[in-house]
């Protein structure tokens, strides 16, 4: 159906329900399958509305892909994409959930470890003694790559994280992590600081849209955006 107007939402956690009741108190009530694992909605009186339910990394690639027309992501999840593909998404608007810093933190014993500055320092101090780099576990390698770069530090080697990222510096997989958080409360949990300077990215949910699709889209965003 050409006139389709395909939109991702997060599948899970506080950030699926944040999203749903967003386009709800627009008026646009979404109805979910009440099997378990059935992916896909709709929209109350609205047929022409396909609403599909993904993990929030893949609604940027879908969207870049040009699959969806609309979707609710993080700010966090599209800057951390490939430039081509953040070029074909638009932020039509700044929603006022999921909010989270991209931060860099260091475990709590490295007292005269405060700021970026003293980063760079310790990163030279780890190759001259080892000869081998400061290691930064990360999810976000491109944001964390960026951002050491832009400080002028230049001794490291980013480790991809598969998740826990906060056990890496503890289990001798890092030195230091790069991390998302909304309170930083698992981050001290875990024995771990923010750099006083180490805000990498202020995240929160956005409202995306296929830059392709945006002339077909209007009538409807003018309704989501009122």
């Amino acid at each position: 159906m050409r006139d389709l107007i395909t939109i991702g939402l997060p599948s899970k956690g506080r950030l699926k329900d944040k999203a749903i009741s967003f386009f709800n108190d627009k008026g646009l009530k979404i109805l979910q399958s009440e099997k378990e694992r059935n992916y896909f909605g709709t929209i109350e009186n609205e047929p022409k509305i396909k609403i599909v339910f993904l993990h929030a990394k893949e609604i940027i690639q879908r969207l870049g892909d040009g699959t969806l027309d609309i979707g609710v992501s993080g700010l966090d999840l599209l800057k951390e994409s490939d430039k081509n593909l953040q070029s074909k998404i638009y932020i039509q608007k700044k929603l006022d959930f999921g909010n989270a810093n991209l931060v860099i933190a260091v475990p709590d014993d490295w007292i005269d470890v405060q700021t970026i500055a003293d980063l760079e320092e310790v990163s030279f101090d780890i190759r001259s003694k080892r000869n081998s780099r400061l290691r930064v576990a990360t999810k976000y390698p491109n944001l964390t790559n960026d951002f050491l770069i832009s400080k002028g530090v230049t001794q490291y080697k980013l480790i991809t994280s598969l998740g826990a990222t906060e056990t890496y510096p503890f289990i001798g997989s890092s030195e230091i992590i790069t991390d998302i958080t909304s309170t930083g409360k698992t981050l001290a949990d875990n024995n771990l600081r923010i750099l006083k300077d180490g805000l990498i990215l202020s995240s929160n949910a956005c409202l995306f849209i296929a830059k392709k699709k945006a002339t077909k889209l209007q009538p409807f965003l003018n309704l989501l955006c009122r």
